[in-house]
């Protein structure tokens, strides 16, 4: 009884064969990705949650309106920007990622401390007094939030410092492999793994110069099916082993530009999105494809213009999310393109169905379907974007707007200026695909919601979606919308310092339902009960 009410099982999934999935203790009703056995764990081991991207996780989360106190719960320092924590092999522990290194985490009966760090050498310190300073101003225009920046914090190139550590993976021997310093892989793992107190080595650095072309940089990270590190570039993939030898890379057109990671599926297949294509690339063991022989597409999808805060490019601002897995009828890959008032598109992952014709106004028969988003904004709004992966559970996709018409420049001023200083962006919608009509359509929007540039993620456990926005009347918070009718039946009121802007990190929780929210200043577990 409890099943069919939280999760829906339908007379119909019975009969296709979806029945719940265990998974950490808790129950999916849709069928979902594979986890990869070479990951510590099959969520939280890598950016996204998982090899698909999904950003869904399976923990019951209490519904509720809460006034928390950042600054008074467990917590560790890290950043500016911490993209995730990751899962360790150990359940009782996590391993923090931020901007300026790592961190050992003891999370076992309802902790949170610091046991070993390791920041990386030539990596600028920020320390907790320098975040206090910064985070706790009340700012009144862009150039106070600008000379924090400069003066306080101590950075002058904003873009070089968030550039580190945005993508990462922790893999089953407990390494994690992350991004610092321009073109360098760094594995990272325990002196002792009996004690973790002993701290944290660097096990070997990967100069990726060996593969990227000059104008590269490493724009994310992941792992294939059978244990290598994929490396991406602005316009490359390379397959990499974990021990940093025999790099194969598959080299894309120099005049795009790829600015997220890349979803990968259990037969080794690379989904990836540059500014002008989304393609399939395939892992065989010993080559990357793009030969259609193997499986592998290219495609073109809508693009538009560079907009004024948050996004990166003008193409896609998401990592592509796979969607429909085992007994599904229809397998996809997800995005939001570049169009200035952007649509959410389909792509067939495998081949095109029979008889499928392509659909007025797409750029092939390879999408599935396009439609265009409204968050909720009027038809005037110039502009609908994100900077954010579709957040996927079963056939239901989330998107998120993160612009507004005019903001700095600089991403990181950007970030920590939206919401004090410039009116935040607003807008959200949750659609869901029809595999009987290949089509999306709308579920429900809502245009009053704030989504600044935190990754939004799903409990699928308690069938919430999650997003960080800032309210003008009570500050950051952390909102939990129905995912069937977008009510908010969740709120973390984190009040007006900033530590409650979780900056381009991803709203994560744990097993026993605790938010961990990676603040720009470091993750903290929230304890609501």
């Amino acid at each position: 009884m409890i099943a069919n009410k939280i999760f829906r099982i339908s007379k119909k999934a019975i009969v296709k064969g979806i029945v719940p999935i265990i998974l950490t203790g808790s129950l999916y009703a849709e069928n979902t990705a594979k986890p990869n056995p070479y990951l510590s764990a099959p969520l939280y081991g890598i950016t996204h949650f998982d090899s698909s991207q999904s950003d869904s996780f399976p923990y019951q989360v209490n519904k509720g309106d809460y006034s928390v106190n950042l600054q008074n719960m467990k917590k560790v320092t890290g950043g500016p920007i911490n993209i995730i924590t990751l899962a360790s092999t150990s359940p009782d522990y996590m391993w923090g990622v931020s901007t300026q290194g790592v961190t050992y985490i003891n999370i076992a009966n309802g902790e949170f401390k610091e046991v070993a760090r390791l920041n990386v050498p030539g990596m600028a310190v920020i320390t907790p007094e320098q975040h206090k300073e910064v985070l706790n101003k009340k700012y009144k225009s862009v150039t106070e939030v600008e000379d924090a920046i400069k003066n306080i914090y101590k950075i002058d190139n904003s873009l070089a410092r968030i550039a580190n550590g945005t993508y990462n993976v922790a893999d089953s021997n407990n390494t994690v492999y992350a991004n610092f310093l321009g073109s360098s892989i760094y594995a990272f793992s325990l002196i002792d793994k009996n004690n973790p107190s002993k701290g944290i080595k660097i096990d070997k650095i990967l100069d990726a110069k060996g593969f990227l072309q000059s104008n590269e940089h490493i724009e994310g990270i992941s792992m294939t099916y059978d244990g290598k590190i994929i490396v991406v570039g602005t316009h490359s993939v390379t397959v990499v082993g974990r021990d940093f030898k025999n790099p194969v890379t598959a080299q894309f057109e120099s005049d795009e530009a790829i600015s997220n990671s890349i979803a990968v599926d259990e037969k080794n297949a690379i989904y990836v999105a540059s500014d002008k294509y989304m393609r399939k690339v395939v892992w065989t063991g010993t080559k990357l494809s793009q030969d259609e022989k193997d499986g592998a597409w290219k495609t073109a999808y809508d693009t538009g213009q560079q907009p004024p805060s948050v996004k990166f490019g003008k193409g896609t601002g998401s990592t592509p999310t796979l969607m429909g897995f085992g007994s599904d009828e229809d397998k996809l890959v997800v995005i939001t393109d570049g169009a200035n008032r952007m649509n959410i598109v389909a792509f067939w992952r495998d081949e095109i169905p029979a008889g499928f014709k392509q659909k007025p106004g797409t750029k092939s028969n390879r999408i599935a379907d396009q439609m265009p988003i409204t968050a909720g904004q009027p038809k005037t709004a110039k502009w609908i974007q994100s900077e954010q992966s579709v957040v996927v559970k079963g056939y239901g996709a989330f998107v998120v707007n993160n612009i507004v018409d005019k903001a700095p420049d600089d991403r990181l001023v950007g970030v920590i200026a939206l919401g004090p200083v410039i009116k935040p962006p607003v807008g959200v919608e949750r659609v869901q695909w029809d595999p009987k009509t290949d089509s999306w359509k709308s579920v429900w929007a809502r245009g009053d919601v704030s989504s600044i540039s935190m990754v939004p993620s799903v409990s699928a456990g308690s069938n919430i979606v999650f997003v960080n926005g800032y309210v003008e009347k009570t500050g950051w918070e952390v909102t939990g919308l129905d995912w069937d009718n977008g009510k908010t039946v969740y709120r973390a009121k984190f009040g007006f310092d900033n530590y409650g802007n979780g900056a381009y990190a991803i709203v994560q929780f744990l097993p026993n339902g605790d938010l961990l929210f990676n603040s720009i200043a470091g993750p903290v577990r929230v304890t609501t009960k």
